[in-house]
């Protein structure tokens, strides 16, 4: 006789494909571990983050699995549950900002966008000293609905803060486009309509010199990030 399975329950968010990703598209689900696969801390992997034409979409290729790669659990949590709490009343939780864990960010998932209220250390009194970034006014990471040809500009203010036991201030400036969509080849699962959005963080101390970041995001309905590649 053919096999029925147990009823697995209906889908809280089905992908519809209609060229964007709405609110209720890419929701915050706490508790749920996410496994990718990352290179090992100190490794560099060449990524084309433009990616080819094939047969008139966009394709990009990291579905590449090196011998040495290694695998990275991410998971939000509530941020209630963490001891820099009251630092950000308006937050709502958190999730590790670097595939190791060890820095998360305090987030809010509204109807208009994801928005970051700053980052502290996982642990209260780490070796390499404790982190405590709160933002004077929360930066919008995302925008909704994230839709090929949207950008935007966000910026942050820390004052008193504390970064590896010591102090703080200064300004971090987001800027965020939404390049375009294509199909995403990863190591085990294709994306036929993700979402390249290009992230370019600049760092301003009050003290010292700034630096960029550039960051490189692949975002699918219902799925969230699915991809990263940072310089």
């Amino acid at each position: 006789d053919a096999f029925v399975g147990p009823d697995a329950g209906g889908l809280e968010c089905i992908p519809n494909l209609d060229g964007r990703i709405d609110a209720v598209e890419i929701q915050p689900a706490l508790g749920i571990p996410v496994a990718l696969v990352v290179n090992p801390p100190g490794t560099e992997r060449a990524v084309n983050v433009v990616g080819t034409v094939i047969d008139e979409q966009r394709v990009w290729d990291l579905s590449l699995d090196f011998a040495d790669d290694g695998l990275a659990r991410i998971e939000a949590s509530a941020l209630g549950d963490h001891w820099f709490a009251d630092s950000f009343p308006a937050g709502e939780f958190v999730a590790p900002v670097d595939a190791a864990g060890n820095t998360l960010g305090v987030y809010t998932h509204e109807p208009d966008g994801l928005r970051l209220y700053g980052v502290a250390s996982r642990d209260e009194a780490p070796a390499s000293g404790q982190t405590l970034l709160a933002y004077t006014a929360p930066v919008l990471l995302y925008r909704f609905p994230i839709e090929a040809g949207s950008e935007h500009v966000s910026v942050g203010e820390v004052s008193n803060g504390t970064l590896l036991g010591l102090p703080y201030a200064g300004r971090d400036v987001y800027e965020v486009r939404v390049v375009g969509t294509g199909r995403l080849e990863l190591p085990d699962l294709s994306f036929d309509q993700a979402h390249r959005v290009d992230t370019r963080v600049t760092v301003e101390p009050t003290v010292g010199a700034p630096t960029s970041r550039r960051q490189v995001s692949w975002l699918f309905e219902c799925f969230g990030e699915v991809a990263r590649a940072t310089s």
